[in-house]
């Protein structure tokens, strides 16, 4: 049968690309949906800022009528004017078990890097490091984690059958909380905390904590400057962020690192959201708010979503102090596991730093590369 490939172009297409995922994944334990509200702000040129400085295409591909596949083209130009790339990527790339499909949907968006000029394809990968970014490769029977890829293997036989190759790993890591913590690090934060000018602030409620969101986010840029297809974010974008997350966000799982009141490092966990978003089916309403809320309030599983230290305070203890920190609170609050979100394989003090507390491996992402 044959394959049509159809731009997105209006409603009722984008409510097709949007809700595509949860036919495909039907039945599939290990699958999170994300949550439908958010993805109808991603995917608009209107509302997400990330369009302004993007070429973008969306396509659904169709067999006898039916929908079954898709995919998003993204030419970062301001990624790749920074770094000198001429990089075109491939994002939210879904489809039924049939490689024809997989393969006309990547080939569309090769063809149309390659004319507008790109000699690299790359993917999956969205706007950012913080979208979802690689295909799953291995640890399948593992829970998932909020934004992060929960794809069938076939997917992976897909890619390399089309002749992609490795281009990036990620990996995620999980830490036994009923570990005991060398005493060594008690005395280590003891020296750490000892330090003037430091601030080690900690918090109990959403008002405190919303003044440091956006030093956070500014702290983000300069501290992920150097890593993998990370963009530093402009205002509007941390905006954006702010208002995504702050909702969700437990304040108890929050520390921060101020140096003369300028923030300079912090940690941010999650009560893991993924119970309550399958319960909900990715849907806030008219009650799936409500399963998401239930939901981190019985977590017992820790998500460590994002941590940085500024480039000239790292190497000084600080990192310890708050993985130490938010392990202790987690403790506290009868939490058994922590799972780390997506490490770059090439980040070696993040790598280290994890090693160090003996968390093990549990699952592993690869973002793809092909020559155009």
């Amino acid at each position: 049968m044959e394959i049509v490939l159809k731009e997105v172009a209006s409603h009722r297409d984008m409510h097709e690309f949007i809700f595509l995922p949860e036919k495909i994944h039907k039945g599939h334990k290990n699958w999170l949906p994300t949550i439908y509200h958010d993805d109808w702000i991603f995917f608009d040129a209107k509302k997400n800022p990330s369009f302004s400085y993007c070429d973008t295409r969306l396509l659904l591909a169709q067999k006898d009528g039916k929908t079954v596949g898709r995919i998003m083209g993204i030419i970062h130009h301001k990624h790749n004017s920074l770094f000198s790339l001429k990089n075109v990527r491939f994002g939210y790339l879904e489809c039924y078990e049939d490689y024809e499909v997989f393969q006309a949907l990547s080939d569309a968006i090769a063809h149309w890097g390659h004319e507008k000029g790109m000699n690299k394809m790359i993917g999956p990968y969205g706007f950012s490091d913080k979208d979802v970014q690689g295909f799953q490769i291995s640890g399948f029977s593992e829970e998932p984690v909020i934004d992060s890829a929960c794809n069938f293997p076939y997917m992976v036989e897909f890619i390399t059958r089309a002749g992609f190759s490795k281009e990036a790993d990620c990996i995620c890591s999980r830490y036994d909380l009923n570990s005991p913590l060398p005493e060594i690090y008690s005395l280590i934060l003891q020296r750490v905390t000892s330090r003037e000018k430091f601030e080690f602030l900690e918090f109990t409620s959403r008002k405190q904590l919303k003044p440091f969101i956006i030093p956070v986010f500014e702290t983000v840029n300069e501290a992920f400057r150097h890593i993998y297809g990370f963009v530093p974010m402009d205002d509007k974008e941390m905006q954006a962020m702010a208002k995504q997350y702050m909702p969700v966000i437990d304040p108890r799982f929050v520390k921060v690192i101020t140096y003369d009141k300028k923030v300079i490092g912090f940690i941010i966990g999650m009560p893991s959201l993924t119970k309550g978003i399958q319960r909900a089916k990715g849907r806030l309403f008219p009650f799936g708010f409500l399963h998401i809320m239930q939901g981190m309030r019985n977590a017992t599983k820790l998500d460590l979503m994002l941590g940085a230290i500024k480039p000239e305070y790292q190497k000084n203890g600080l990192d310890l102090f708050l993985s130490v920190s938010i392990i202790e609170t987690a403790k506290k609050l009868n939490f058994t596991i922590m799972d780390t979100h997506l490490v770059l394989e090439e980040n070696a003090p993040m790598k280290a730093e994890i090693g160090r507390f003996g968390a093990k491996e549990i699952k592993r992402f690869r973002i793809f590369r092909k020559a155009l």
